[in-house]
């Protein structure tokens, strides 16, 4: 065969196969759209084919945007173009190691990179796979698979499981305590004499002997106001608390959510759609800093000079979702959310890194923002979500039963 008719062939395949191996990473979860497969393939037409080295890090520099993309991409490229040395790297990753958290990580994107090469198909019919044998257990000691997709990480779950957690998500409510409010409400059983409401009902009947009308204290829900981080390291979080939050503001009136990475934003509308799946696409579309870096301080104050004084009156529960990594670190961040517990009932921080049994608080932006929160509590998964509505149902002083 001609040698440029050759090299003009395994171009052409060479196009075919850099457009499947970007599907694969899409499905896998990385944002990856035609114009980066056109842009990769003229890169190796720069490059050219000669080092695996330079075909390796050319589709990296095209494809990849931030550091936790990579262990997907390292994974779904030794696997789609056939690394001599994969089983090699397998056995190490099943090696025991006793640092940091590149284990659960690679799970992760193993995971998501064995369900995107075989997306379709069951586990028994792809390549190689052998029928799985029969087995028969006794499940007096056995978890379910809905108790097992409680306590899975959303960082380590598959998109299966993702959906499968949206749906249970979607049936979660917050039992908020309501709260003793200055009004009252007529009730024959009221401690309180109502004496207007008794002289009107006297000069109605037109008789001698007035009767008593009684009232008791109105009670109510407060306003529920969440602070969403959705920066990069908080971003598989984020998105599924939102789809919490969605259920709630449909569930409830007076739910106020925003969302800040660099800049703050309001998406109280978006989430007040039926269709779940309409409020995330609005929610794309207004929201301009998803996955980026945080500037938690500079958000916390814009929020309290432009919504603090709209949305925390009447007794407000503040939800502060964040793993507290500022890129400021922590400049005036103590004296934002002091500013914000007092301007509220009660201020809640939930941080994914508690998920972690070690966790310390020594960057400066969680040293800062702990003395000024009311409770710090974890949220990583299904379960998590389950406390913090059990323990949020908890009426304390002022407040009475949880609904």
């Amino acid at each position: 065969m001609n040698p440029r008719a050759r090299e003009a062939r395994e171009q052409g395949r060479l196009a075919e196969n850099v457009m499947h191996f970007a599907r694969v990473l899409r499905t896998a979860g990385l944002p990856i759209g035609p114009d980066r497969v056109i842009d990769a393939v003229r890169a190796l037409e720069v490059t050219g084919l000669a080092r695996r080295d330079d075909f390796y890090w050319t589709l990296a520099s095209v494809f990849l945007d931030r550091r936790e993309q990579f262990e997907v991409f390292d994974q779904a490229f030794h696997i789609f173009w056939k690394d001599p040395q994969l089983l090699e790297r397998a056995m190490a990753m099943m090696l025991p190691k006793v640092y940091g958290r590149t284990p659960e990580d690679q799970s992760a994107a193993g995971n998501r990179v064995s369900e995107a090469l075989y997306a379709g198909q069951k586990p028994n019919e792809r390549p190689g796979a052998e029928p799985p044998e029969k087995i028969e257990l006794d499940a007096t000691l056995t978890f379910s698979a809905r108790e097992v997709l409680q306590h899975a990480d959303f960082e380590t779950m598959t998109t299966e499981e993702i959906a499968q957690a949206k749906a249970m998500i979607a049936r979660l409510r917050l039992p908020i305590p309501e709260v003793r409010t200055r009004r009252y409400r007529a009730d024959d059983d009221g401690a309180r004499v109502d004496l207007r409401a008794s002289m009107r009902a006297s000069l109605r009947a037109g008789s001698e002997v007035i009767p008593l009308k009684r009232r008791s204290v109105r009670y109510r829900h407060p306003p529920l106001v969440v602070l969403c981080d959705i920066s990069g390291s908080m971003s598989r979080y984020s998105r599924m608390f939102l789809h919490f939050l969605h259920a709630i503001t449909n569930d409830r009136d007076r739910v106020y959510t925003f969302v800040f990475g660099t800049r703050l934003t309001n998406i109280t509308r978006c989430l007040r759609h039926r269709d779940v799946d309409a409020a995330m696409i609005e929610i794309a579309e207004i929201v301009a800093d998803w996955s980026g870096g945080t500037r938690i301080g500079v958000c916390l104050r814009e929020f309290n000079l432009r919504w603090s004084r709209r949305v925390l009156g009447q007794n407000a529960v503040v939800l502060l979702i964040s793993d507290g990594l500022d890129r400021d670190v922590g400049e005036g961040l103590g004296a934002e959310t002091e500013r914000l517990h007092k301007s509220c009932r009660k201020l809640l921080w939930l941080n994914p890194l508690l998920r972690y049994e070690g966790f310390e608080a020594r960057p400066a932006g969680i040293r800062a923002m702990l003395p000024h929160v009311d409770a710090f509590l974890p949220v990583h998964n299904v379960a998590s979500l389950v406390d913090l509505a059990r323990a949020l149902a908890i009426p304390g002083a002022g407040e009475r039963r949880a609904a």
